[in-house]
């Protein structure tokens, strides 16, 4: 008898993220293993569902028959408290957690507030919770009162993939990948570019535009008030061919988040053994090993820049940190 399971995501399945690539990938390997996995989508919003959104959720998940198993990616589970409290009891509920949503920069105390207990009432009513990250659990246990026993830590994978050739002359090709909201740190590169004028670089940026409409109109204003307009490429999101290109034709790695549960775009470039300029905010460093990459805190433009500066401008610094990512990639 085919075992089965319902795994429940909020919109489109194939949005270019992280997280919904990583959803992509258990679903696909859960079928090659056998298993019936009926995807939902939970309707489009979340974490700020519409009122008729969250009650259409609500109905797709209790039609669920309670011998089904249900993942529900935690972008939607941390707002449907009420939803984990009615299926709790009757079904195996499985909150499938990236980084808890009350972590995303740019949020008001208030709504921060809001949603940390949101979550944490939604989790009370999960029996097993999957973290994409061991810093991730150690959050949720410290932070949201989930027992140590009920989590999962399953981190991405990452495919093997042929090392970057890189750009060979001309300028340092950077490549920075995600999607342009405020907790990915753009505004900080910009800032950390901007005084790197001196060295020969262009930075690509491939992300969607979409998620964060004003934050993306500033980081178009602040690169054209640092005349960064002929060295800063805004792709926008981009295919999965194209954004292999991308990592193909790089020479350096850099991304100043603020805070990631795990950090798929660092590892993405660590498979293609680009070396890496990032934070050290979340699961960063358990991402990115050491000798991969440089880590520098968040929000600080000085070291971003200066650690931008080395590698940039040492070519032998640049191909040893290199080698530190292909050693890890294998």
């Amino acid at each position: 008898m085919m075992r089965r399971v319902a795994f429940a995501v909020p919109g489109d399945l194939n949005t270019p993220t992280g997280g919904y690539a990583y959803d992509r990938r258990v679903i696909a390997e859960l079928r090659a293993l056998g298993w019936g996995v009926a995807v939902i989508d939970l309707g489009d919003g979340f974490p700020h569902p519409s009122a008729p959104t969250r009650e259409g959720a609500r109905a797709r998940l209790a039609a669920v028959p309670p011998a089904c198993p249900i993942v529900i990616d935690g972008l939607a589970f941390g707002v449907l408290p009420e939803v984990a409290a009615m299926l709790g009891g009757t079904h195996a509920l499985i909150a499938l957690v990236h980084h808890p949503l009350a972590l995303e920069t740019g949020l008001a105390p208030a709504e921060a507030a809001r949603l940390a207990e949101s979550e944490r009432a939604a989790l009370a009513g999960a029996r097993q919770v999957v973290a994409t990250s061991a810093a991730t659990a150690r959050l949720l246990v410290c932070d949201f009162a989930v027992p140590p026993d009920r989590i999962v830590v399953a981190p991405p994978g990452s495919d093997k993939v042929a090392p970057a050739r890189g750009s060979h002359g001309g300028p340092v090709e950077l490549l920075a990948v995600g999607a342009i909201v405020e907790r990915k740190g753009y505004d900080v590169l910009i800032a950390a570019l901007a005084g790197l004028t001196d060295l020969p670089w262009r930075l690509t940026i491939a992300g969607d535009r979409d998620r964060d409409p004003p934050i993306a109109a500033r980081l178009e204003a602040d690169i054209a008030r640092r005349g960064l307009e002929a060295r800063v490429v805004l792709e926008g999101a981009v295919p999965a061919a194209r954004l292999a290109a991308l990592h193909q034709n790089a020479d350096l790695f850099v991304l100043a988040s603020r805070f990631e549960g795990y950090g798929m775009a660092y590892a993405d470039a660590i498979a293609h053994g680009l070396p890496v300029i990032g934070t050290d905010a979340g699961a960063i460093p358990d991402t990115v090993p050491a000798g991969a990459g440089v880590l520098v805190p968040p929000d600080d433009v000085a070291a971003l820049a200066a650690a931008l500066r080395r590698l940039i401008a040492d070519g032998d610094e640049r191909a040893r940190v290199a080698a530190g990512a292909r050693a890890a990639a294998a």
